[in-house]
């Protein structure tokens, strides 16, 4: 019997890929554990992967879907009754991590996913990162991380999964919404950690990120639209502030905001028309009134 999947999505990133299944690989117990990944649209050496490691549940997709679509495909296909989710840069730093997850969801049936610790950076060991893993952390939050998470399948299934009106940047948060109105909670928990192998220097030096302010600003825009009740008043802050704090002050930033607002209005009405499910004001609430995991 099969109780957890561990579900990756990866895009060109062979060699981040190949040492998380490797790590995988020594942790899990494969008779009661299944790994799958799925490659979306890569254009490396990622697919040579399947020859080395035939045990995991590949899906291939020979263009790229973005990761949101990627994970709701790939989400379908699991058969355990617990879902853990990783990028393909990241790996648990307890090895007993499956029995961790299972011993907080026996704890409370109200959880329905638990958010783990993020602990950022390229260190010599996994010693070494739970270094940085001092400070002990337990509390309701308003959403997960995609790096590390694991989600009950039942509660999984009882939301729409993650959106397929969405390529990235952001999906989460709209599963996190829906798992709320559904009446369940999501826990952070810093006794199970994740290593997010994410050279900090190196993202410095590549400067600012455009595609990631476009992606964010449109998906915020249908995540209001998508899930507010009265989301038009949400819609126009939003643009306005985020031509405030970036448009105006970067070249750059301004043609992407330009290209963003264009987009948004030529898909606004099939989003509105296919995919609007609006919450609960309850739900609003509780999750305004809760704190981002980490925080």
């Amino acid at each position: 019997m099969i109780e957890a999947s561990i579900l990756i999505v990866s895009k060109d990133r062979r060699l981040e890929l190949e040492k998380t299944i490797s790590i995988l690989e020594t942790f899990i117990n494969k008779d009661k554990c299944e790994l799958l990944v799925f490659l979306d649209g890569c254009r490396d050496d990622s697919i040579d992967l399947k020859e080395k490691y035939p045990w995991v549940l590949w899906k291939v997709s020979g263009k790229n879907i973005g990761a949101s679509k990627a994970r709701n495909k790939l989400y379908k296909q699991a058969s355990g009754e617990i879902l853990i989710g990783l990028d393909d840069d990241a790996h648990p730093l307890q090895e007993n991590f499956i029995e961790e997850v299972k011993g907080v969801f026996k704890r409370n049936e109200k959880i329905g996913v638990i958010a783990f610790k993020e602990i950022r950076g390229v260190f010599k060991s996994n010693k070494d990162a739970l270094n940085e893993n001092i400070e002990e952390q337990e509390y309701l939050c308003n959403e997960f991380v995609g790096c590390g998470f694991a989600i009950k399948k039942t509660v999984y299934n009882s939301t729409k999964g993650f959106p397929i009106w969405m390529d990235i940047y952001g999906e989460e948060t709209c599963v996190s919404i829906e798992v709320i109105n559904k009446g369940y909670d999501i826990l952070y928990t810093s006794a199970i950690s994740v290593n997010h192998r994410v050279d900090s220097n190196l993202r410095k030096k590549q400067g600012n990120n455009y595609f990631r302010f476009g992606r964010q600003l449109r998906n915020s825009g249908f995540y209001f639209l998508v899930y507010y009740k009265y989301p038009l008043k949400s819609i126009l802050k939003l643009f306005v502030n985020n031509f405030i704090k970036y448009a105006i002050l970067d070249l750059n930033f301004f043609k992407t905001y330009l290209v963003t607002v264009f987009v948004f209005l030529i898909k606004f009405p099939k989003i509105l028309l296919n995919h609007r499910q609006p919450v609960t004001n309850d739900t609003l609430k509780k999750k305004r009134a809760l704190p981002l995991p980490g925080k």
